[in-house]
């Protein structure tokens, strides 16, 4: 994988604030506490090198990203439903996207060991879901064929983001992210969840049908674009963010979720993010998962930010 762009950090007081507001926003309330400085020397599940330990320590995609797999995933009746009415997203959208978004972290850079725990403890809850749609249909969240969904929208939404606003990635190094994701996903319970972008088209194509412009999908965005989720600094950003994540969902699946043009980026606000995104890829954190990940592993804090070739 290549990465040509050196690390970046801010004057001292300037970088020490951006890296308390990124810490405190990540783990302040969080439901689940993630050490990721130990055991020391414990692997993840995938290597340092991975697409996915480069992918994920970007946040501003990573937050782009999460947005448009929540919106695919609230276009599906079923896991739509169960995401709606059991995660409790209306009445704490804030707790919801930190616990979403650590779990997320701890799933590419905790210890193997913390990470099935974690893991596990999800799919405990999953099991204890179950219910009917309005439409009468029975959904249960540990069902393969809605994890496959749930997983498959992540998956597409963190890379492609990844890819429009913060550095452009080959077919192959695509490939390899999906392929990166299937162990994981096997272990949420996701067994048919796709290892290329070619079976990620497939499945986009077979799901495509069952798809609605659903109320808690519009609902969604409305919260997201109108209350305060992002560190305060941020604010003002949120209904360009959903905006960007509106952007990067497939023409033909915003089509006919009546997502017009309208909502999505204005060109100048696509390059804004770009330039942003890029910035982001390049700027080390200390505090946040990604060094803490590297610290473990004994590598330099600024590991997964260098100019490097491989």
């Amino acid at each position: 994988m290549n990465n040509d762009r050196t690390e970046f950090r801010l004057f001292s007081p300037l970088q020490r604030r951006v890296e308390h507001i990124g810490t405190t926003y990540l783990f302040e309330s969080a439901s689940q506490r993630i050490d990721f400085t130990r055991p020391i020397g414990a692997p993840a599940f995938l290597e340092p090198d991975s697409v996915s330990w480069n992918v994920f320590k970007n946040p501003l995609s990573l937050f782009i990203g999460g947005v448009a797999a929540v919106i695919l995933e609230l276009a599906e009746p079923k896991v739509g439903t169960a995401v709606w009415r059991h995660t409790g997203f209306k009445e704490h959208p804030l707790r919801r996207l930190r616990n979403t978004g650590l779990a997320a972290m701890a799933t590419v850079y905790a210890a193997e060991s913390q990470a099935r725990n974690l893991i596990q403890r999800i799919n405990t809850m999953h099991s204890r879901v179950s219910g009917v749609t309005a439409e009468g249909l029975a959904y249960r969240a540990d069902d393969p064929r809605l994890l496959d969904w749930v997983y498959a929208t992540a998956s597409f939404g963190f890379i492609q983001a990844h890819h429009v606003y913060a550095r452009q990635l080959s077919s192959e190094d695509c490939d390899r992210y999906y392929r990166e994701s299937t162990l994981a996903a096997h272990l949420y319970g996701a067994y048919g969840a796709p290892k290329s972008r070619r079976q990620l088209d497939d499945l986009f194509a077979f799901t495509a049908p069952t798809l609605v412009p659903s109320s808690a999908m519009f609902e969604f965005l409305k919260i997201m674009s109108s209350r305060p989720l992002l560190p305060a600094q941020l604010h003002r950003l949120q209904p360009m963010l959903v905006r960007a994540a509106i952007d990067i969902i497939p023409d033909d699946l915003r089509i006919r979720l009546r997502l017009d043009h309208t909502q999505c980026l204005r060109p100048w606000e696509r390059a804004f993010l770009r330039r942003a995104g890029g910035f982001a890829d390049r700027l080390v954190l200390a505090g946040m998962p990604p060094v803490l990940a590297c610290q473990r592993m004994g590598l330099p804090d600024h590991y997964l930010y260098r100019s490097q070739k491989a």
